[in-house]
This record gives structure tokens, C-alpha cells and sequence, in this order.
């Protein structure tokens, strides 16, 4: 039978790894496989493993949990979990198209798109075209903060894991991946309060840019890991996404202090 089991708590490939390794040493389990987005392992065994077993055997560290059972009918081979699925459903569950799993960071763009336009749309219509540019570009920073910070501060203790996993100032220093939606939190306001302005953009240059290098580089490196912009709330994969989130927040930056 193939046993589906949702497990929270694997950020990278070496989590993958151990957790792979891991549930493949259980007793009785013929083949695994397991899947970093969205937080996925299939398990191949004889009969249905006991989860308090396969939690203790991971470790605090993981949440697993039962999703689904199915049987399995006639011989398997080796591979079977991935042919088997593969021929069922198209896909295997999890290893979608990055694209489509950031679906709901397309969608939080969009909405603040959108709420920033209609904000402003007495604006657009009426008011000089630079004037009402820099006012649509300091709302969308604004809200891309609070927006983004909101998702972080649903767990705190996750998310410095995550983050640090590509940020490089926060593999240095722990501590600021700790207060980095924060300091989201607090850009945000300034930004709706219109106060700052020049150091808001400043350090908005700094910390998006710091990120960006780190994601560039797992991009290059080809690493797959979790994308922390939105916190651990949303398991979503490190893409090119990424790198044109922030690349578009430092540009607005750009354009308004120059």
C-alpha cells in the first residue's frame, strides 16, 4: 500500500534528505518518496506504519501527519510510488510547476495592484502623471510590507530557519532573521505615514538587496529550497518569482530617490 503523509518542517534538500533516509530505514517500508513543495512524503510498505514510530524517528523537529491510503494492486517495481502516481494523476502530487504553486503570491500581487489603482484612481485621472507615480509606488511598498510582514509573524519561530537558508546577513546573524518582519512591519508604516521617506528607501536598497544576492545565488546553485517572502505559513519553492519580487521593490526605490 502507499501510505500520503503531510510533514511540516522540511525547509531544504538536506531535510529532504534525512527525512527520505529516515522513513526508508522503518520496517517494512519498500520505497519513499518524498517532496520538499508543499511538504510531502509517500511511503510504499507492507501495511500502514504506525505514525508515533515515524514521528519519534524524525524528530521533534518534523510534524507528520496521515493524508491518505491507498492500495496497491499486482507486482511494483522499484520505483513504483512515482510510477504508480505519475500514471494516475498526471503528476505526482507536489512536484507541480513552481509557477503554479506561487498561484498565491501572484494573487496577493495582484490584490495589492489593485487596491493601490483604486485608491488612487481619482488621482490617476486628475493629477500630474509623475505626482501620482510616486504616490501609487510609496502605497505598494507599503503594502507589499505589511502585507508580507503579516505572513512572517505567523510564525516567528519558523521563519528565521527558513529565511537564513539564503539571506545573507541572516546565516550571520540570527538575530535579524528574528526581527526581519519587523522591520517589514515598521518600513510599512512609515511608507503609509509618509514620514522617512529617504531612509525608508535607503534601507529598503539594503535588506532587499542583501536578499536578492542570496536568491540569485540558490538560483544559480540550482538549490531547492523554501522561499521565506512569505513566511512558513505558504510552502512556496525559490523561483525566479523571488528574484523579480524584490527586484521590483528595489527599482521603485531607485526611481524615487534619483
Amino acid at each position: 500500500m502507499i501510505t500520503t503523509y503531510k510533514i511540516d518542517g522540511m525547509t531544504c534538500m538536506g531535510c529532504v534528505g534525512f527525512v527520505k533516509k529516515t522513513l526508508e530505514a522503518q520496517e517494512g517500508v519498500t520505497d519513499v518518496l518524498v517532496n520538499l513543495i508543499p511538504g510531502s512524503a509517500y511511503i510504499q510498505s507492507e501495511k500502514e506504519k504506525e505514525l508515533p514510530l515515524l514521528s519519534a524517528a524524525l524528530g521533534a523537529k518534523y510534524n507528520i501527519s496521515v493524508s491518505s491510503v491507498q492500495a496497491l494492486a499486482g507486482a511494483t517495481t522499484d520505483n513504483a510510488i512515482a510510477k504508480d502516481l505519475v500514471k494516475e494523476n498526471g503528476a505526482v502530487s507536489g512536484l507541480e510547476s513552481p509557477w503554479k504553486q506561487l498561484k498565491p503570491l501572484f494573487l496577493i500581487f495582484g490584490f495589492i495592484s489593485g487596491g493601490v489603482l483604486l485608491t488612487h484612481w481619482g488621482a490617476i485621472v486628475n493629477e500630474p502623471l509623475k505626482v501620482v507615480v510616486s504616490e501609487l509606488m510609496l502605497d505598494f511598498m507599503a503594502m507589499f510590507y505589511m502585507v508580507f510582514s503579516f505572513f512572517k509573524l505567523l510564525d516567528l519561530k519558523g521563519f528565521p530557519a527558513s529565511f537564513s537558508m539564503y539571506d545573507p546577513l541572516a546565516k550571520k546573524w540570527a538575530f535579524y532573521a528574528k526581527i526581519y518582519p519587523f522591520i517589514e512591519l515598521g518600513l510599512g508604516i512609515l511608507l503609509l505615514l509618509r514620514m522617512y521617506i529617504p531612509v525608508v528607501l535607503v534601507i529598503t536598497l539594503v535588506i532587499l538587496g542583501l536578499t536578492t544576492i542570496g536568491v540569485l545565488q540558490s538560483l544559480l546553485s540550482k538549490r531547492q529550497i523554501q522561499c521565506a517572502c512569505l513566511g512558513t505559513a505558504l510552502k512556496l519553492p525559490m523561483t525566479q518569482a523571488t528574484f523579480i519580487e524584490n527586484a521590483i521593490m528595489i527599482l521603485m526605490a531607485l526611481w524615487m530617490l534619483f
